[in-house]
């Protein structure tokens, strides 16, 4: 995806009147329409052929844009905290364990970045684990035969004294991960508070706006986004997930009130 259609959908999500269902009218006048002037018809056309945004007109000329759940996933860097950290989790480890031969370094190196990218957490040399069924995985090798000498998906439960928070310990690095987060809170804390009712005010806005996207995006690639019952004591993403909710809310309010006088 263009890094301007992401940048679009973000500000759509967050000029919506509401969160959890975003739609907004006459959009070519607001301030996306504003940052998006040259092309935003074309590109609304976009996100809807891909079935991120829908819209329709009402009988008075209106015309109501509302996004997608999975235009409003995206919007949202592509995960929602709320749904990830309130799943069920059956008190089950997956381990992945893996030896791809350096004649297949393509293979291995696809398998490694779809671990990285699902928030697998790295235990030890090719030792990979997460609390998630991995049903999928066994796609990736699909063009070779079973061989458990070169991958090996187990099901497990520590049984030597070993706790769930020991594990999550070494698994991922949660001092990194709160480093992000806090970084993005920094961020989050320098919202333009005049109104955007001026050229100056406008950019100096749009620029926070993208500045903040692109550091809670930072954020939350490098967290594994566990169930709630696995999260570590002094794990920031909760909070800063409340808090950026109700910035960026605020945040919406001086988008729809946009004007240039």
């Amino acid at each position: 995806m263009r890094a301007k259609t992401e940048e679009l959908l973000y500000l759509l999500l967050w000029a919506a009147e509401t969160f959890t269902r975003p739609s907004f009218r006459n959009v070519g006048e607001s301030f996306e329409g504003w940052a998006y002037r040259k092309g935003l018809l074309r590109q609304l056309q976009r996100l809807e052929k891909h079935q991120w945004l829908e819209s329709q007109s009402n009988a008075y000329g209106d015309r109501l844009y509302r996004l997608t759940e999975a235009g409003r996933l995206l919007a949202m860097g592509g995960r929602d905290p709320d749904t990830f950290w309130q799943r069920r989790w059956d008190a089950r480890w997956r381990l992945v364990l893996y030896d791809v031969p350096e004649a297949r370094s393509s293979t291995r190196n696809k398998l490694r970045r779809y671990l990285q990218d699902r928030g697998f957490g790295y235990l030890q040399k090719s030792v990979w684990i997460t609390p998630d069924p991995v049903n999928e995985l066994r796609a990736l090798l699909a063009n070779g035969p079973v061989n458990v000498e070169s991958l090996l998906v187990l099901e497990a439960q520590p049984c030597t004294g070993e706790t769930d928070n020991d594990i999550v310990a070494g698994a991922w690095n949660f001092d990194f991960i709160n480093e992000r987060y806090s970084r993005h809170q920094e961020i989050l804390s320098r919202r333009p508070a005049v109104p955007v009712n001026t050229c100056a005010a406008t950019k100096a806005f749009h620029l926070w706006l993208k500045e903040e996207r692109e550091a809670w995006v930072d954020a939350l690639s490098s967290d594994p986004l566990l169930p709630a019952e696995l999260l570590p004591v002094g794990y920031a993403g909760r909070t800063a997930w409340q808090r950026r909710k109700r910035i960026m809310s605020e945040a919406g309010e001086q988008m729809r009130g946009f004007k240039i006088e």
